[in-house]
């Protein structure tokens, strides 16, 4: 990784797992027990900028992540996302994908998972 970005600067230390195009680390700011981020190597803002060799390289990673996760944290379930763009609340302008383990729980209701992203419009259920 190259660059001044925080993820294009990332020491080795950082970095739990890797292949040739994206790299996976622990979120600094974990939302729950292993939440860890899948970031392609080279400097992109968007998942629509990336190419289907990183796109691959970057599942092929979340893939290992969780098999990583379910071993150490026994997590029941997950959360995938990407905030892609500002007004969706990316505040680093590198892309990165989490995943971000859940567990029984850990919410009184977690139904409704990410839509809670916008509270007033999650609940759609009776």
């Amino acid at each position: 990784m190259t660059g001044t970005c925080l993820f294009c600067t990332l020491s080795a230390g950082r970095i739990v797992l890797a292949n040739e195009l994206a790299a996976v680390i622990r979120d600094s700011f974990p939302v729950s027990p292993g939440h860890t981020r899948i970031i392609p190597k080279r400097h992109v803002g968007s998942f629509f900028d990336v190419p289907g060799d990183e796109r691959k390289a970057m599942l092929a990673l979340l893939d290992s992540a969780k098999l990583g996760l379910d071993e150490a944290f026994h997590p029941d379930a997950y959360n995938i996302g990407i905030n892609d763009g500002e007004a969706a609340g990316q505040t680093l302008p590198h892309l990165h994908l989490h995943l971000i383990p859940r567990y029984a729980g850990d919410r009184e209701d977690p139904r409704g998972g990410v839509r809670w992203v916008l509270p007033q419009k999650a609940k759609y259920w009776p």
